[in-house]
């Protein structure tokens, strides 16, 4: 698929976040430096405080495309929720889901055009910014370019980008290994709906991604892998957020070993 058959769908970039407007800060900068811009960005806040409501503010007179906004109340991790949300107001049949902690290499949205399938889902990976790059491009408050060299990141070869090697790679790397990673990947929207999105019983830390592309996977739609494109680069932080893994992981399980493809309680309460 080319690019310009893929851009007749519509492109949106869905972007999570949560009370870190230094960091998204970085992430539309890049995004707003996209070789390819998405037709939109939706910003899916999970109940962060009035700082990222002015951030986004001001960052909507800058951006090349329409910037939307998407809250509910802080009322604890509910990142499935917000997903859902943000995911039901895009009007890009192509979604690309990112969080808000990353900065973007320029080829990034291309990459996940170019590299889209009917009948597929994209997943990428991520080379980690350490702690002190990580708090110098905050302060800056501006996306910079990150090679392989760069001093003060880690995994240094998922920041390799090859345009030919990652069309080679992508049908073969990794094909049945690594469902998801939340975020860096994109997929057709309504592959999302036919499955009824994210499965907000997941609130808390974790599997919300893995449970719904196993779900996903179930109707047959498969993954190509963005080996040396798509790259995202990780900004440094805590781990923090981290409970109720355990409890999601158990239900997690439950729903695979029950073979359930579309969930109760989904996006079809936003539609």
């Amino acid at each position: 698929m080319s690019n310009q058959e893929a851009k007749q769908f519509g492109v949106s970039l869905i972007i999570s976040t949560y009370n870190r407007p230094d960091a998204l800060s970085v992430c539309l900068d890049s995004v707003f430096k996209q070789k390819v811009l998405p037709d939109e960005i939706i910003v899916g806040d999970d109940g962060s405080r009035s700082d990222t409501r002015k951030l986004i503010e001001r960052m909507q007179q800058l951006s090349p495309v329409p910037l939307i906004h998407v809250w509910h109340e802080d009322k604890g991790f509910r990142l499935a929720m917000m997903r859902n949300k943000a995911v039901a107001k895009a009007s890009g049949q192509y979604i690309i889901q990112i969080d808000g902690d990353v900065m973007l290499h320029p080829l990034f949205v291309a990459d996940h055009i170019r590299l889209s399938r009917p009948g597929y889902y994209l997943k990428g990976g991520r080379c980690n910014i350490e702690r002190q790059l990580t708090e110098k491009i905050c302060r800056e408050a501006k996306s910079r370019r990150i090679y392989p060299w760069t001093k003060g990141i880690s995994r240094a070869e998922n920041s390799i980008h090859s345009s030919v090697l990652s069309g080679i790679f992508a049908p073969r790397y990794r094909r049945n290994k690594e469902m998801a990673l939340g975020c860096n990947m994109s997929f057709w929207k309504d592959d999302f709906l036919k499955v009824n999105g994210y499965d907000e019983n997941f609130e808390g830390w974790g599997r919300e991604d893995s449970d719904l592309f196993s779900r996903i996977r179930a109707l047959g739609v498969m993954k190509r892998h963005m080996k040396f494109a798509g790259i995202a680069f990780h900004l440094w932080h805590e781990d923090k957020f981290m409970d109720n893994f355990e409890q999601n992981d158990i239900y997690w399980k439950q729903r695979q070993t029950n073979c359930i493809v579309y969930c109760e309680k989904g996006v079809d309460k936003y539609l």
